[in-house]
């Protein structure tokens, strides 16, 4: 006997006709000997519409009642699926994240998770019951309910497979796995069947939405095995698991564009020691998370420095920044929310020459301009504006020939 991990997202368990078929296919899993523990988000748009009720009285809410809030609708989700399996006749029960044992940090809204202590749940499978977890939420050291920010669910599902040493967790959404590319906007996208972990966490990351970048992480650390896979139709998805030898044959995995971005530029920033840590250590106890930095050449002992952040993080950031200006002696900052990034992933790219070549070629040929170049081993990132943001990755796509099982290897 084994023990699933099933994830479910908003878009699975939208309505009441969504949640029978989860509850369906919950039940068929737990037929088959299995024990099976369950991770649902909010129901369709819920977050949504909680997020914007909760702006029409407070534009600037309290962080610490937002997750108040916005758990709840997780809430909602597993009782009504523990409610579904019932009437089939299984038996099953629903915990949110504190009665499952999960503790975070006090990070509200983009919280972590330190541990977890699963002995209720347990004590519930052995039970022979299904246990139904809120995704997204977990118990801060201050005994508040604290949220894990957008895709959180993925994480809970995740971290709940480590602690509970499941056999595999499996990732159910509105895609029947990941893709070279968006394919709703490349239409040539090809589903693959594997990928390594440090692809998947530099695609995720990049803004490939299938995964969030922290269910990732936690399923290399903990040696999580993942499978992306539709809810909707009983087929095979994408493994993500650990590199092997062979991954290395296809250059180019895939490509991934993320227009929620904004790009800070402060302009004749003092050029000596300090100010740097000085401009970021503000910026990471506003919680920004700061992705590509560039600095140009010093003259005569100034210099410009620009840095890329979440778009919805732009007015966090530009409070901190405009609260140090006159502090490091900066002489201004302007803020650019008309960017996008688009990357171009592969662990083959570590053994593989011309890679950047071949990247900016195309761009090149097609006439979209590159502001900012980031690389890794394994991925080369370029911010451009945003319009052009469909456009290169379409490029990308047709020049690494994604479209095509072996591609540029």
């Amino acid at each position: 006997m084994a023990t699933y991990v099933q994830k479910f997202g908003g878009s699975s368990v939208a309505d009441a006709e969504c949640m029978q078929r989860v509850a369906q296919r919950v039940y068929d899993t737990k037929k088959e000997g299995h024990s099976v523990v369950v991770v649902l988000s909010a129901m369709g748009k819920t977050t949504d519409n909680l997020i914007n009720l909760s702006k029409q009285v407070n534009p600037q809410p309290a962080e610490r009642e937002m997750d108040m809030l916005l758990s709840t609708g997780e809430q909602v989700s597993v009782s009504i699926l523990a409610m579904a399996l019932h009437a089939l006749g299984a038996e099953a029960v629903s915990l949110t994240g504190p009665q499952a044992g999960i503790a975070t940090d006090a990070a509200h809204t983009k919280a972590k998770i330190l541990s977890i202590q699963p002995d209720r749940i347990v004590d519930n499978l052995r039970k022979g019951r299904i246990v139904i977890v809120c995704g997204f939420q977990g118990l801060s050291p201050t005994g508040d309910i604290a949220t894990l920010g957008r895709g959180g669910s993925d994480t809970t599902a995740v971290a709940l497979a480590a602690a509970l040493k499941a056999d595999r967790c499996q990732i159910f959404t509105d895609v029947d796995g990941v893709y070279t590319a968006d394919p709703r906007v490349v239409k040539r996208a090809r589903k693959l069947d594997t990928v390594a972990y440090d692809e998947m966490l530099e695609m995720a990351s990049l803004g490939a939405k299938v995964l969030q970048s922290r269910s990732v992480e936690f399923a290399k650390k903990y040696g999580v095995e993942l499978e992306v896979l539709t809810s909707f139709e009983r087929m095979p998805g994408t493994v993500v698991k650990e590199e092997v030898e062979d991954m290395e044959d296809i250059v180019v995995r895939g490509v991934a564009a993320d227009k929620n971005q904004a790009k800070v530029t402060i302009q004749r920033v003092p050029d000596r020691p300090g100010v740097a840590a000085t401009l970021f250590k503000e910026l990471a106890s506003a919680n920004v998370n700061v992705d590509m930095i560039v600095q140009n050449v010093s003259e005569q002992g100034h210099t410009d420095m620009t840095f890329t952040v979440p778009r919805d993080e732009i007015n966090r950031t530009r409070t901190a920044v405009d609260g140090l200006l006159e502090i490091v002696g900066a002489a201004g900052a302007s803020y650019d929310v008309d960017i996008a990034k688009v990357s171009i992933v592969g662990v083959g790219m570590r053994s593989h020459s011309g890679i950047a070549y071949q990247m900016f070629e195309a761009l090149s040929e097609n006439k979209i301009n590159v502001e900012m170049i980031s690389t890794s081993e394994i991925k080369i990132s370029v911010v451009i504006r945003s319009a052009y943001a469909d456009q290169a990755a379409q490029v990308l796509h047709d020049a690494f020939k994604l479209d095509q099982v072996n591609g540029t290897a």
